[in-house]
């Protein structure tokens, strides 16, 4: 029978979120509805509201969920999230944040597109693509699952409704809307989780959890230390490149401002994680057989394997009141609305931009591609119910899709970052191609999919890979994309290959007056698709492409930090030192091909 006091605290929560979403949606200029002001809410956020919307990039329904179950099943020491992702934080503060909101870059993949091309672009679009959507449906997956143990309502009716009215204000709003229901959102999940610890742990049924019978620790077995290690990596670095992420990073109005935020956002995650440990820990010391619960449990009266994803939601209805129990209701629903929201503009965003805009219509305007990006936010809003409501294994899509995105997009975001003129087309493929496929021979145990490889320490028994191929699977792509990008140079420059083969256009430019005069036109053709398109443009003027580029293009929306700022009065920096000098060389030719 459904729990009407329950369903009437869930309204309640989700009518204050969709009212805050719809006044977000007002704060955005009248009229104006460029794509960084949907996209990136004008690059005008806050510092209040960043700190809270930058923490909220992790701090979610899977996040607070996977907390407490990583507690439960196997201790504190394999609860490795809160520390990696607040790790990933830091180091994307570092190492990205800076360069990545100086640029004036609208998404992630506009600086991939920038080195390698729209193509190529678009072909990195597709991991981060389905990590944002699987993700999005894992944790309305989980939400249903939890309105089903708590309250008896329909798990299909709360999925549906709960995406609903994400999709709904972030469609209304776009960033402005997303960023200040996270404010709303994480003093949901802070309030409702703290007020439930204490009823918990004062159970009669919980055991004190210093005692001895209870192990919540747990312990890392010598022959896993090089599988902690590898997930412990994945987590830190493949946390990164994520549209999520550089939403909030390029929103921010300075880049100092971008780097100030991750670094808050990191203490935020460690802080926020210790409601759900403290959650898990209780529950590891529940007697479950002495409560109310009369679901399936081990012989030694413990949570059976099927019930520990739903540790917290458990912990909340058999361990404490009810009119507690529906806060932390209100809570977790709350903390699934924080990432789902956010997981579908990205993937709408980048949508519109990087392949709508960038390979198919690049002369759409302005008023065409928020459209765009609205039908998409629609479009992945029902790919993401869909695949919550009908894809047992959610859960085992969106860790192969986490993995992909280390493997894959990490090496390739480092290099155009940081070391751009020694990676081009050639070498992008080739390292797509090389992670793609030492990634897939690891196999996948949750997707049913067999390892074609048995690295060393596979363990037979449990089908697990416990070398760390993923790292393993990254470096190699790393290397790959440097090697075959400076091969690709040698050759041609070395006249091994003629200027001719340069298929992708990317590492010598072709000089007309050395075509044939009875050359195809269809070949020009090709290759000036091929080539990309040389206006690609970012930033508020539309005008955008980095300061080291080739043609000494200028990005006008380039902002300098104020903490950088000698002296007001003296007028502008020159991009390369010297206003008049030529900028530098690539040693790579082209950098706008595929």
């Amino acid at each position: 029978m459904i729990n009407i006091a329950g369903v009437i605290s869930i309204i309640l929560f989700y009518v204050l979120i969709l009212a805050v979403g719809i006044w977000a949606g007002r704060k955005k200029p009248a009229g104006n509805d460029s794509e960084e002001e949907v996209m990136l809410a004008g690059r005008s956020i806050g510092l209040f509201v960043g700190i809270f919307t930058m923490t909220a990039t992790w701090v979610g329904g899977g996040y607070i969920n996977g907390t407490a179950e990583a507690i439960y099943t196997s201790g504190l020491v394999w609860c490795q999230a809160p520390f990696g992702y607040a790790l990933s934080l830091v180091f994307g503060g570092i190492f990205f944040a800076n360069p990545m909101r100086k640029q004036g870059y609208v998404t992630m993949l506009d600086p991939l597109q920038d080195s390698f091309g729209s193509r190529m672009g678009g072909l990195l679009f597709l991991p981060a693509l389905c990590g944002e959507v699987f993700w999005a449906a894992g944790i309305l997956a989980a939400l249903g699952a939890t309105l089903a143990v708590i309250i008896d309502m329909d798990h299909r009716t709360s999925v549906i409704f709960s995406a609903c009215v994400a999709v709904f204000y972030t469609l209304f709003g776009g960033l402005y809307s997303v960023a200040y229901t996270d404010v709303i959102q994480l003093f949901c999940i802070f309030i409702g989780l703290w007020m439930c610890i204490p009823f918990a742990w004062a159970n009669e049924h919980v055991k004190p959890l210093s005692s001895m019978e209870v192990d919540w620790i747990g312990k890392i077995d010598p022959e896993y230390y090089w599988f902690y290690v590898d997930y412990g990596l994945l987590l830190v670095f493949g946390g990164i490149p994520w549209q999520v992420y550089f939403q909030r990073v390029l929103s921010s109005k300075t880049a100092g401002r971008a780097q100030v935020l991750s670094y808050v956002a990191a203490i935020g995650c460690i802080f926020m994680a210790i409601p759900p440990v403290l959650i898990g820990a209780i529950a590891k010391g529940t007697a479950w057989n002495e409560t109310d619960y009369r679901g399936a449990l081990t012989p030694e009266g413990e949570l059976t394997s099927e019930q520990t994803s739903m540790i917290l939601p458990l912990v909340l209805q058999h361990l404490t009141p009810d009119f507690v129990s529906f806060f932390g209701l209100g809570a977790v629903s709350a903390a699934v609305m924080s990432s789902a929201d956010s997981s579908v503009l990205s993937a709408s965003s980048m949508f519109a931009r990087n392949v709508y805009k960038l390979i198919f219509r690049q002369n759409a305007s302005e008023m065409e591609i928020i459209w765009v990006m609205r039908v998409a936010i629609l479009v992945v809003g029902v790919l993401s119910t869909i695949m919550a409501l009908t894809i047992p294994s959610i859960y085992g899509l969106w860790s192969m899709c986490s993995d992909l995105v280390y493997v894959i997009l990490f090496p390739q975001l480092l290099m155009v970052v940081h070391f751009k003129k020694y990676c081009n087309t050639y070498g992008s493929l080739a390292a797509y191609i090389m992670a793609l496929l030492v990634r897939l021979s690891g196999g996948e145990k949750l997707l049913g999919l067999p390892a074609l490889i048995h690295y060393p320490g596979w363990d037979d028994e449990n089908e697990v890979q416990l070398f760390p191929f993923r790292t393993l699977a990254m470096t190699m792509s790393l290397f790959t994309l440097a090697f075959i990008s400076w091969l690709s140079v040698f050759l041609f420059n070395s006249g091994y290959l003629s200027p001719e083969s340069d298929y992708f256009n990317c590492v010598v430019n072709i000089p007309e007056d050395i075509r044939r005069v009875d050359e195809p036109s269809e070949a020009g053709e090709q290759m000036s698709v091929l080539g990309g398109v040389p206006g690609r443009l970012y930033g508020a003027a539309s005008t955008l492409v980095g300061p080291d580029e080739k043609s000494g293009r200028i990005n006008p929306a380039l902002e300098t930090d104020d903490d950088d700022l000698d002296d007001p009065n003296d007028g502008p920096t020159p991009l390369f030192g010297n206003s008049s000098a030529p900028p530098p060389v690539q040693p790579f030719g082209k950098q706008t091909a595929f």
